[in-house]
């Protein structure tokens, strides 16, 4: 697909079946997809802690592989699972720490041309940046992965998250594949309507046109959606479903997490 109304319907398409096959693996039988989702949550958060706050490479590699490992037995396909994560780290948060390995003090390297030092510190730098926002993504996503959102919700909600952000963030994950849908809807709509190749600038005043009308029509879903919540009862917040008692597998669950964020940060 060579032009941009081509390749925009094709990204869409691409995120689309994502978020299904998102839904299908945490509908999967998996080790953590047979846990709780407090438990899930509480896991994760100290596993992402411990990644942050050890200083220790080999201990945040250890938690990195652990989580591999868990994906695996989640059954989440590992290649996907890699894949989703280290092809997006490394172009914006290598960026990010690339003039780190320049410009922090320490002793030399490596000598590039146009007289660049790599120092020692520096690549240490980049080399922890990389690690930490690696194992810390891999998780989240783990977690996204092997938890419907619905249950998801009412993990944080039962876990004291403030009831306003778990209304937002719900709202979000509904309406953003609501407006997903609608998008591909419109430009599938128009390219259907298309005769030949369209010029660049013909495209793209296609797209700045779809554009408008996409943020039009959000705008008048979000009044159609709070008119409608209000007529059904809503008053500023959202109830959640009374979640069932954690059993032995999540208590064990939390203990093997917290064991391990503490040998990694100790």
């Amino acid at each position: 697909m060579s032009g941009a109304l081509e390749r925009s319907l094709g990204e869409l398409s691409r995120r689309l079946e994502e978020s299904v096959f998102a839904e299908e693996i945490s509908r999967r039988a998996g080790l953590l997809q047979s846990l709780d989702p407090r438990a899930k949550i509480i896991s994760c958060l100290a596993l992402i802690l411990a990644a942050n706050l050890s200083h220790s490479p080999p201990a945040i590699a250890g938690v990195y592989l652990l989580t591999l490992v868990v994906a695996w037995a989640s059954a989440v396909p590992v290649a996907f699972f890699v894949g989703r994560v280290w092809l997006a780290v490394p172009a914006f948060t290598g960026l990010v720490a690339l003039p780190a390995l320049f410009l922090t003090p320490g002793p030399a390297l490596a000598h590039l041309p146009l007289g660049l030092v790599v120092t020692r510190t520096g690549a240490t730098t980049m080399l922890f940046l990389l690690l930490r926002v690696g194992t810390s993504v891999s998780l989240s996503l783990l977690l996204i992965l092997t938890t419907p959102w619905a249950a998801l919700f009412r993990g944080l909600t039962a876990l004291h998250v403030p009831e306003t952000l778990v209304l937002i963030l719900g709202m979000t994950y509904r309406y953003i594949y609501v407006l997903l849908r609608i998008t591909n809807d419109m430009f599938l709509s128009r390219q259907s309507r298309v005769v030949g190749r369209l010029s660049s600038a013909e495209e793209r005043r296609i797209q700045g046109a779809i554009a408008g009308t996409l943020l039009a029509k959000s705008l008048q879903t979000s009044g159609e959606v709070y008119l409608a919540m209000q007529s059904r009862g809503f008053r500023g917040y959202a109830h959640a479903l009374r979640p069932r008692r954690m059993g032995w597998r999540d208590g064990l669950a939390i203990l093997a997490a917290a064991a391990v964020a503490a040998a990694a940060i100790l």
